[in-house]
């Protein structure tokens, strides 16, 4: 199964419907044109789309191989009083993450932006949480970003947001309180705050 995310918009390609998505239409893989329907979603509010297909690995490598794809790593950072590590980015909350540089490894990029972006200092890169599809338009072009999420440890510190990559806050949040951050997010970011809730 894949999830793609566009803003507050997912489309799953699945071979058959999760349980967990709530209300959804369902999008016929014949006839699916990406770049028109990013075009109808990319502004509309949540919303799910569901592509059944017997081999969802195909339709999804089809899906992407007109467009650019973009490697990313980022971490859900734990200190040791069970709090998780936050940022506030342009008007939502959001998870520490960035872009890979040439030739870096997913994991050492991930450290760094999570370092870059909050100025703490990681103890430990655990396993890989899961990997999530985001699609944006950079200068015209639709692109996909890909991107691999770490479970990481560290103390409690003092956070400093990187303003110039518009981070106006940083902060620590109680395992059991991430309500007013839900109310606040992208649906992808809901998808992972889950994983640690479970």
């Amino acid at each position: 199964m894949y999830r793609i995310y566009i803003n507050d918009t997912a489309l799953i390609i699945a071979d058959f419907i999760p349980d967990d998505i709530g209300a959804y239409q369902q999008i016929d893989p014949q006839t699916f044109d990406f770049k028109e329907f990013y075009k109808h979603v990319k502004k509309a509010g949540e919303a799910v789309f569901v592509i059944l297909t017997d081999d969802p690995k195909r339709m999804f490598k089809k899906i992407r191989k007109p467009f650019l794809v973009i490697k990313a790593a980022g971490g859900l950072v734990k200190n040791e009083v069970n709090q998780y590590l936050f940022i506030f980015r342009k008007g939502k909350w959001d998870l520490p993450k960035g872009k890979l540089d040439e030739g870096e490894q997913t994991r050492i990029a991930a450290e760094r932006e999570v370092e870059e972006e909050c100025g703490i200092k990681v103890l430990k890169v655990g396993d890989r949480l899961c990997k999530t599809w985001h699609v944006y338009e950079d200068r015209g072009q639709i692109v996909f970003k890909k991107t691999s999420w770490f479970k990481m440890k560290a103390r409690k510190q003092k956070l400093v947001p990187q303003l110039e990559e518009e981070i106006t806050e940083a902060r620590w949040v109680d395992g059991g309180d991430f309500a007013f951050i839900k109310q606040n997010t992208f649906p992808l970011i809901k998808d992972i705050i889950s994983l640690v809730e479970m």
